[in-house]
């Protein structure tokens, strides 16, 4: 598996030594650390090591630091003669060129002998600047990034090297790389140190300036007089600082990491978690996250040659928001220029253009003729409120309904969730999530419905018990394509089951009960907190039909030839499902309706920032325009429509429509194609699901775009409180004898793992082969 570990051993100091520019001194400042370590250690082993080095042997950096470092052990592990930037070496050998990958585990694995070796000290130094390009062309800051090594920045004493320094610093900085040192040649005309030193000490980087090399001379006798300008460097207060800070900073990082678990076990409290399960050891200690994994504390580590981290597959994908990878350099540089730019910005009456190019981004890729309008919010739960709000005050203003009465309604679907918020709660039946919280009240009728997975290799639509009377036993089909083929399904008998049962009850609750409804809400396809269960995508299109050709049950007032919507405002809930988590940009294209109101957050930011976004049609938005200011729409956030997020969430579905018009998933689309219905994907393999369904501890497994749910047999009875699945969590937690393990989330019986869309298939595949290993007990 193409995972790396970040870089951290308690017995090994490392460090990286970058650079502000090319011709900085970085080499004579990793061999003036080497010297000075090697004498104030000498007991300890000292490693220098040059991942990649250009220009003749004879000249490489690794042979300077040998030549004046006695007994120290440099290594070079891809060298190129060519005296140019590496990627230019690269492509003019006569080698092939290293991937990224190749050099990480290069890296890696050298670093790991040296710990076996340890207890020393570990210099990798880069080449040239900062963002100088690694051998595939991708920059050194970002090649180096999955191992994390905290950072020693060489300044730049020159002309100029004020401005590149910070610079340098701040390329480290936006990335999560950790500089706590600054190392700068001493020059008395240009005096950067000087201002450095005052800049940086507001910023928790120690500036240090040391005395500069002797210049070169003709008389041969360089060696000399570096010698014993090393050795004098040695003996230096600046040297001496520099190395009690280096060892501080280590043996400080590491406490910290080892105490996090148990300080937050007495100050934090946490999400959906009963603390009487919660101790020290069951709190994961994450150092940084990079691509789909944390990188966690390893707690289990025999001594103190043992890597201090290890991998963890991000299983729950951050519950729901991330989509292109930890740490993405791109996500991070969108937010950093929205910051810089504006920082946050009043919303109320005014406009910015990251807000505006957002709102305009999502209209135009929804697909949707309804849709004109988009409302901000900070996450899911608000978004869902807004939508409420829109949907009712729409119903209300229909109907000449008393917009105080306290008996309107929503219709929805047995299991379903969305929110926390107080009136998000009250859109959903009665819950494990709700049922204690003093003011939920549950405003609504929920509808049972037919369920789709995969038992025994076969895809089913499943058909509740007390549903089978009114609407069969269910139906098998051959793929789930066909599942989706709906133009084909609305002529099946079953269809006409559907209609006939939905416009029988909700006929029965409007006319009979006298119950006033002013929204349908729908999570479509997938419901997400209810059980990682797919409805059938022919139930939810024909509820959201039958609704709106429902005019005579919902609608008592006037119709508004200018609105776009009849019996009732629905409202689609992609807080979880939209935004290519099921493999398309919308969900609701899957079920081939067009929503009044569509809430999106989770992988709108990819995973960095907490943003939500109501879309709403014209006739909606005019539910609330008049000369009244009490008729408009009163709700809003400190923070709506924050720069930051919309920024963010543009970069973010820039990369993902890019990545579907450049065919990034073709490879996973390739192994799901079916001629019976319409293009239907999961990352996850076909043979992989199949498998899991034929597992006799397996009731029902499914896979959508990168979403994966295992629902496991359970004789003490299903739902949120079983704790079946938590034995499955906890091999996969474990790791098994593997370098990396898996991070993930149950609900009830169910447990689920949800991938970036940026994984790749190799790394998939090993993630398969473990979960059926784990689900078996081999290990």
């Amino acid at each position: 598996m193409d995972v790396i570990r970040s870089a951290l051993w308690k017995s090994l100091h490392s460090y990286q030594v970058y650079g502000a520019n090319t011709n900085v001194g970085k080499t004579i400042v990793s061999t003036a650390i080497c010297n000075s370590l090697r004498r104030k250690f000498p007991d300890q082993k000292i490693w220098y090591l040059k991942p990649v080095s250009t220009g003749p042997l004879a000249e490489a950096d690794d042979c300077h630091v040998g030549k004046f470092v006695s007994g120290i052990n440099a290594d070079c592990l891809f060298q190129f003669d060519e005296p140019v930037s590496p990627h230019i070496a690269a492509q003019q050998s006569s080698g092939n060129i290293p991937s990224d990958s190749e050099v990480l585990q290069s890296i890696y694995s050298k670093m790991s002998q040296y710990a076996d070796r340890a207890p020393g000290w570990a210099l990798v130094e880069t080449a040239g600047g900062v963002h100088s390009p690694g051998p595939s062309g991708t920059s050194q800051v970002d090649l180096y990034r999955p191992l994390r090594l905290p950072i020693i920045l060489v300044g730049d004493s020159n002309l100029g090297g004020i401005s590149s320094s910070i610079s340098a610093f701040e390329s480290l900085h936006v990335r999560g790389y950790d500089t706590k040192l600054m190392l700068l040649f001493s020059n008395h005309k240009y005096k950067n140190h000087e201002y450095l030193v005052d800049y940086f000490s507001k910023r928790n980087v120690t500036v240090l300036s040391i005395p500069a090399p002797p210049e070169w001379q003709p008389d041969g006798g360089d060696f000399q007089r570096m010698s014993e300008y090393y050795d004098a460097l040695s003996e230096s207060d600046p040297m001496e600082h520099a190395l009690s800070l280096l060892k501080a900073n280590h043996e400080s990082r590491i406490e910290n990491l080892e105490s996090m678990a148990s300080r937050a076990s007495s100050v934090l409290w946490y999400p959906f978690s009963q603390h009487q399960s919660i101790s020290k050891a069951t709190i994961t200690t994450i150092d940084s996250a990079y691509g789909d994994h944390f990188q966690t504390l390893n707690t289990s580590r025999e001594d103190s040659r043992h890597p201090l981290l290890n991998p963890t597959f991000d299983g729950s994908a951050s519950w729901w928001t991330q989509g292109l990878g930890h740490g993405n350099p791109e996500l991070s540089l969108a937010a950093a220029y929205a910051a810089g730019r504006y920082g946050h910005v009043m919303f109320a009456g005014t406009v910015h253009e990251q807000a505006l190019t957002l709102a305009e981004t999502l209209l135009g890729n929804m697909r949707n003729s309804r849709l004109s309008r988009v409302f901000y919010s900070d996450n899911g739960s608000t978004g869902i409120e807004v939508a409420v709000k829109m949907a009712l005050r729409a119903s209300v203003d229909r109907n000449g309904w008393d917009a105080s009465a306290k008996d309107l309604e929503v219709i929805g679907l047995k299991g379903s969730y969305h929110g926390d918020t107080i009136g998000a709660m009250d859109c959903s039946e009665p819950s494990v999530y709700n049922e204690k919280v003093g003011w939920y009240t549950g405003r609504g009728y929920w509808f049972e419905y037919p369920t789709v997975k995969m038992v025994n290799s076969t895809w089913i639509v499943d058909v509740p018990e007390a549903l089978k009377p009114e609407l069969g036993s269910g139906s098998e089909y051959r793929s789930v394509s066909e599942i989706f083929n709906l133009s084909d399904r609305q002529s099946e008998p079953l269809a006409n089951r559907y209609r006939t049962y939905i416009k029988k009850v909700i006929t029965k609750l409007v006319k009979e009960d006298k119950r006033r409804f002013g929204a349908l809400i729908l999570e479509p396809v997938v419901l997400g907190a209810g059980g990682m269960i797919i409805v059938d995508p022919l139930f939810q299109k024909l509820l959201v039909e039958v609704v709106r050709e429902s005019r005579d049950v919902f609608e008592s007032g006037r119709l508004d030839t200018r609105a776009d919507w009849t019996g009732l405002p629905v409202i689609f809930d992609e807080v979880f499902t939209g935004l290519y988590r099921l493999g398309r940009f919308s969900a609701a294209s899957f079920i081939g309706v067009e929503p009044d109101i569509s809430v999106h957050a989770k992988l709108l930011t990819g995973g960095v920032v907490p943003l939500c976004a109501t879309l709403a049609s014209e006739s909606i938005f005019e539910s609330f325009v008049s000369p009244d200011k009490s008729d408009a729409l009163l709700h809003g956030h400190s923070y709506t429509a924050h720069a930051i997020g919309c920024t963010v969430a543009q970069a973010s579905i820039t990369s993902m429509l890019a990545m579907e018009r450049d065919r990034f998933w073709d490879d996973f689309k390739a192994q799901w194609q079916d001629s019976r219905g319409p293009e239907i994907w999961s990352i996850w393999s076909r043979e992989f699901i199949e498998k899991l369904s034929n597992d006799p501890a397996v009731a029902g497994v499914i896979g959508l775009g990168s979403v994966l749910a295992i629902t496991l047999k359970d004789s003490a009875g299903s739902g949120y409180t079983s704790t079946i699945s938590q034995d499955l969590q906890s091999r996969l937690a474990q790791g098994n004898g593997r370098k990396w393990n898996i991070h993930s989330r149950v609900l009830g019986n169910v447990i689920y793992l949800m991938s970036s869309l940026t994984s790749t298939s190799q790394n998939i595949r090993v993630i398969e082969e473990f979960v059926e290993s784990a689900l078996h007990c081999r290990v």
